[in-house]
């Protein structure tokens, strides 16, 4: 089927940027927190190497002491020193350079987007200026969330508000591919009107749960006109964020949980993704030998919202009581909310249904029964009815945000 007809989109501003004078700062401070990193890393490897273990021995965390502790640490003392200095610096010249533009590149946003899925926890731990700040957006400019001003800023404004939450290491402008947009789409055909999500995908499904439930009461108390429905739209990680925003706002008695009617999930590791359980079994066979022990630091340099994938935790107590990096049990699925429609879409490499490779394929990420939510007796499975699932093939997890098929199923579902 051929691809869905784009939408018109307001025309873009003519200055936009792939640098903002911010993101020196923030990338100075990036590359010092690098070198400190890697400086006790190799210092470790060096530590064990010289106590000359057996192959399965006992790894150690300490640093060498001496000569080479003293070298090491003066390393580190000077990279700390050399990054303060820069940082002041940087921070002395930013009043001299020009304003920043009112919109950046979608280069620069993309760049951004991967960044803090991979770093966005320690991005945001550290206070560095490239962490994304949670926002809703519209056009890739933030939206404001103060009656007056979405009343200047949405003059249309309907009482159907459709919420579009992005995936892991992707942002709100990734929505429109190939020139077409879920979003204007359904405005189109439904009366919809659209507000996507921009949040740092690096950080704990929860934590950006809580914030979206929080970002959610403050819209729905702010919005211009009476509210039919609101309804999200989640792809990938996006799907999460949306049921931990539910689970937050049923324990908290949030009021914007009753204006939810609909959610749509799409491609949704509702299970986890093979791909971090797969990272997770590296970090465990470099952590066997005391020689390579040190290595598996490098695994663990992704981020909370990445560890989170691999049983599609979204609460707290997911990761709160432990090592996140830790093998364990899957938790139980959480149920959906209740009271709302929930619908969910996988689809499959695999060309056609009972394809042998089906069940291993998956979208090239997530695997057909992890989008559905079709977990084991312990872990239980989540309650899609039949009439609310759908199984696309020959497509992988990009697909979902562009596919004919995929678009009419959600006007099906949603207009």
């Amino acid at each position: 089927m051929a691809r869905p007809k784009a939408s018109a989109s307001h025309a873009a501003p003519a200055r936009k940027a792939h640098v903002r004078p911010g993101d020196i700062r923030g990338a100075s401070r990036l590359a010092v927190d690098a070198t400190l990193g890697l400086t006790r890393l190799v210092a470790s490897m060096h530590h064990n190497i010289a106590r000359m273990p057996g192959p399965l021995g006992q790894f150690s965390q300490e640093l060498p002491r001496g000569i080479t502790g003293l070298v090491y640490r003066s390393i580190q003392g000077c990279t700390r020193l050399v990054g303060h200095g820069i940082d002041a610096l940087i921070g002395q010249l930013l009043p001299l350079v020009d304003a920043e533009p009112t919109e950046s590149s979608a280069t620069r946003e993309a760049v951004l987007a991967a960044l803090n899925g991979v770093l966005g926890d320690h991005l945001a731990a550290s206070g560095n200026p490239l962490a994304i700040e949670m926002r809703l957006r519209r056009n890739g400019r933030p939206l404001p969330l103060e009656r007056n001003d979405l009343v200047a800023a949405l003059p249309g404004a309907t009482g159907r508000i459709l919420l579009l939450a992005h995936g892991l290491c992707m942002n709100d402008l990734q929505w429109r591919r190939g020139g077409y947009d879920h979003g204007a789409a359904l405005a189109a055909a439904g009366g919809y009107t659209p507000l996507y999500l921009h949040y740092n995908s690096g950080q704990h499904v929860s934590t950006n749960g809580r914030a979206l439930s929080e970002l959610l009461e403050d819209l729905i108390k702010s919005w211009p006109v009476p509210i039919e429905k609101l309804v999200i739209v989640g792809h990938s990680m996006g799907g999460l964020v949306a049921r931990s925003a539910c689970r937050h706002a049923e324990k908290s008695g949030q009021a914007w949980l009753a204006h939810l009617r609909q959610m749509v999930f799409l491609g949704t590791p509702h299970l986890g993704a093979p791909l971090e359980r797969g990272g997770n079994w590296i970090d465990v066979i470099l952590g066997i030998s005391p020689y390579t022990a040190a290595l598996a630091r490098l695994g663990k340099i992704r981020s909370a919202g990445i560890t989170d994938l691999r049983h599609g935790s979204i609460l707290d107590e997911d990761w709160e009581h432990g090592d996140r990096f830790a093998r364990g049990r899957a938790p139980r699925l959480i149920p959906l909310p209740a009271g709302v429609q929930c619908h969910a879409i996988g689809v499959t490499l695999a060309k056609a249904p009972a394809h042998f490779a089906e069940p291993l394929l998956g979208d090239g990420l997530v695997p057909v029964k992890s989008a559905l939510g079709e977990g084991s007796a312990k872990r239980g499975r989540l309650d899609f009815p039949e009439s609310r699932r759908w199984i696309g093939y020959g497509m992988n997890h990009m697909d979902l945000l562009d596919d004919a098929q995929v678009a009419e199923r959600l006007q099906h579902w949603l207009c």
